[in-house]
């Protein structure tokens, strides 16, 4: 009886001794294990970078509101900015497109065609992977002075901040696909600023004549999209159309970019840019250049184009 009592205590404290061991095992094995965090702790929540180019190539305009010649040879830059932020379900992205560019002709020798910038900036909360709760705002203009030659003729026609857009809207973005965003905002507001005394006493680009500003309200939608077609070939678009509640709201204004870029090399590339506008308030076209129409310009060059990203 002895020996079975003692046998079961020596299998006891066997047991506990195992046991003990085993738990301290795995203790050890949790200690050393990689801990798994949170994805919002590694992850860099800005993502920063730009494009730049410099092109000499060939250019038409139709109608340019801003100025420049129907036919020209071109040397045009560009340099695009951006900046994404993104944590949990905030979202912040920013762009800024600068453009500058010069002419040169047999008639009437060299000077600007191809001159804006363009700043875009959208703060979202996304309500479910593709649908979003948006503000976006938008300041558009141009650095220096404008001309259009109607009959080889001169004429002074925009200037910096002469006109100037500036834009503020709330409303839904929607993401179906990674490459394509539709921004529609049933309220926004819009501001036209002539900051020039020549254009605004002519009442140019839909203000008073003598004022320096006009205010709008209307609907307003964006559409922005990219596609690579492969490693060389890609697109970039972008379409923006507003419609002014207090003024002919069935003339929609449209501002249109349209870029298609082939890579040559790894600096070397070829750029064909699109852009078109139509505004009912700019009345500088037609037989006695007091119509709107559809502005169109064309450049296709090839030149260095540098890629940075941090």
């Amino acid at each position: 009886m002895k020996k079975i009592a003692l046998f079961l205590c020596f299998s006891l404290v066997a047991f506990s001794s195992f046991s003990q061991d085993a738990l301290i095992r795995k203790i050890q094995l949790e200690s050393i294990r990689p801990i798994k965090k949170d994805v919002n702790d590694t992850i860099h929540h800005w993502i920063k970078g730009g494009v730049y180019s410099i092109n000499l190539g060939q250019g038409s305009l139709s109608n340019w509101a801003a100025g420049g010649d129907e036919f020209s040879l071109t040397i045009n830059s560009f340099l695009n900015l951006f900046a994404f932020y993104k944590k949990g379900k905030i979202t912040w992205d920013n762009s800024l497109d600068l453009n500058f560019g010069y002419v040169k002709t047999s008639s009437l020798g060299s000077r600007k065609n191809d001159d804006r910038f363009d700043f875009v900036s959208k703060v979202g909360y996304s309500l479910n992977p593709k649908l979003s709760l948006a503000g976006l705002t938008n300041f558009r203009s141009q650095f220096v002075k404008g001309y259009n030659y109607p009959n080889n003729v001169k004429k002074f026609s925009s200037d910096f901040l002469a006109p100037g857009y500036v834009l503020l809207s709330l409303g839904l973005d929607y993401k179906p696909t990674k490459n394509l965003s539709i921004f529609m905002s049933p309220v926004s507001a819009r501001w036209v600023i002539v900051n020039n005394d020549t254009l605004s006493a002519r009442g140019e680009y839909g203000v008073t004549p003598g004022k320096h500003s006009a205010s709008q309200l209307g609907s307003f939608a964006t559409i922005t999209y990219f596609k690579a077609f492969n490693k060389l070939v890609s697109y970039k678009g972008r379409m923006d159309l507003f419609s002014n509640y207090k003024h002919k709201p069935e003339n929609v204004d449209l501002y249109m970019t349209n870029q298609l870029s082939a890579k040559i090399s790894k600096v070397i590339s070829m750029n064909w840019t699109v852009d078109l506008i139509y505004d009912d308030d700019v009345r500088l076209f037609g037989p006695h250049k007091t119509s709107p129409a559809l502005q169109v310009k064309s450049i296709i060059g090839a030149g260095l184009l540098v890629k940075f990203q941090g």
